[in-house]
């Protein structure tokens, strides 16, 4: 018979480096699908793009709803291999295949029938990296209760979902779309070829990656939480469960930060390269350096995180780090706005390319502390449930991200309609005031939806006290009850 101890040991390091591995899985499944899918079925398969945004945004509506499904199915599950490991075992090779189906469409197909194909294969790839991720977040809070621990330990896992697929990107880029270009195909960007070994590779690391943070951690089974009492279930009690268990104040708070944060992130995403490439206008060798530099930020989040759990808490240096991010993101951009940032075109590069990295070192480091906050509202909840729910808090977070993340580039829509800026123009096409309108109307919507985000998570209660206080009277209950 499976025991657990009351306080579970602090994981090795090489189960943090195990567990944090795990998630190339996720980053590279991430990277491919926001990057990479769009312009492979639209311009090198030749689907019509109105079709492939549509197959894409279902099948994230989708995946938004299997979430939570999976996240209140992984708190309850009995087996001996605990609550999460079976979901990780179970979707490494389902995962690795349906990734690879992704970019290997048949051959001769009509519109029609590869739009079928794409959307029944990317609700697919999303359900069982879902089926992965979520249990996979869940462990973050049974791995360890310690207030820093907790930081220490989601640190690795931004790290590798941060690292593996930025590395894809590079890899795309600097190595096999030239090795794929061809006399009939210059770029290859635009050659089939290119993709078939991408999913190859791909597919490959997820799978390698899911089988690793489940082997890596399967020692620690024994130290887990069991699951709650067996009871009756049924739809009514699910339902009437989990809204008890979601019913917090400061899982409230948490809740409409990442609201908030999605649509940022999503505005944020959706005119990067517009801003690397006409507002800065730097050449090809210069955005692969940008993008290199996320190599470097993701160190940086990954190591600041816990030292700032250690001396701030998490909620004060969540919001000192995230209004330092907010405010230092469109900083470059307000000074050319204004005609203070100075001529010298080198200047401009390392001004962008540092400040860069220092501000998605940030949001990385926000991203740690936020996943951690989220895992010290377990033992908050089973105090008022008595049931540990890891994986519905963790998936209902990603459910709004996932809801709402195409409200980001529709606002990147609208500043583009509002700047009037030209559509299939090249740099030196676009007027200099259709560039500093993009910029002016860029700034104030991003800083409202970023200040809104931090402002939000001021309403978040937890600190680290008074989380150790839940575990002091989590221990004694039972004590009590043994």
């Amino acid at each position: 018979m499976r025991t657990t101890d009351a306080r579970p040991h602090p994981p090795s390091f090489g189960t943090k480096l195990a567990y944090g591995f795990g998630m190339v899985a996720s980053g590279v499944a991430d990277n491919g699908l926001s990057f990479f899918l769009l312009i492979f079925y639209s311009q090198v398969i030749g689907v019509d793009a109105r079709l492939v945004g549509i197959a894409l945004t279902v099948a994230l509506m989708f995946d938004a709803f299997v979430d939570p499904v999976v996240g209140y199915w992984s708190d309850n599950l009995r087996s001996k291999w605990g609550r999460r490991h079976p979901f990780l075992y179970a979707s490494a090779i389902p995962a690795a295949a349906a990734f690879w189906l992704l970019w290997n469409p048949p051959a001769g197909w009509s519109d029609q029938a590869l739009f079928g194909y794409l959307l029944v294969v990317a609700v697919a790839v999303r359900t069982m990296i879902s089926f992965f991720e979520t249990p996979g977040a869940a462990l973050a809070a049974e791995l360890t209760d310690d207030y820093d621990q907790r930081s220490s330990l989601l640190a690795y896992r931004y790290y590798f979902a941060w690292t593996g697929g930025n590395a894809m990107s590079v890899l795309m880029f600097a190595v096999i779309f030239p090795m794929f270009a061809t006399a009939a195909i210059a770029n290859g960007q635009f050659n089939r070829e290119s993709y078939a070994l991408y999913g190859w590779i791909t597919s490959l690391l997820i799978f390698v990656a899911v089988l690793t943070s489940a082997l890596g951690t399967h020692s620690r089974i024994s130290h887990l939480k069991p699951p709650p009492p067996k009871r009756e279930m049924t739809l009514g009690r699910a339902f009437k469960e989990v809204f008890e268990t979601l019913a917090n104040r400061s899982f409230a708070a948490l809740f409409l930060s990442a609201m908030f944060g999605a649509i940022g992130n999503g505005l944020a995403a959706a005119l990067t390269f517009y801003f690397l490439t006409y507002f800065w206008g730097f050449t090809g060798p210069q955005t692969l350096m940008i993008v290199l530099g996320t190599f470097i930020s993701a160190v940086l989040g990954s190591l600041l995180a816990p030292v700032a759990t250690r001396l701030l808490g998490k909620k004060r240096a969540a919001m000192s780090i995230g209004l330092l991010a907010v405010l230092g993101s469109p900083l470059g951009v307000v000074l050319k706005l204004f005609g203070w940032m100075p001529d010298d075109p080198q200047f401009v590069f390392w001004f962008v390319f540092i400040g860069g990295v220092i501000d998605v070192g940030l949001i990385v480091c926000f991203q740690i502390l936020f996943a951690s906050m989220i895992a010290d509202l377990v033992e908050q909840s089973e105090l008022k449930t008595g049931r540990r729910s890891e994986g519905l808090f963790f998936s209902a977070s990603t459910f709004i991200r996932k809801l709402v993340q195409g409200l980001g580039v529709i606002a990147a829509g609208l500043v583009l309609w509002l700047a009037r800026f030209p559509t299939g123009a090249e740099p030196s096409e676009v007027s200099d005031e259709a560039i500093w309108r993009l910029g002016a109307y860029y700034v104030p919507v991003l800083l409202l939806v970023w200040l809104a985000m931090v402002l939000v998570i001021s309403t978040y209660k937890l600190d680290r006290r008074s989380h150790e206080e839940n575990l002091r009277k989590l221990a004694a209950r039972g004590t009590q009850e043994t």
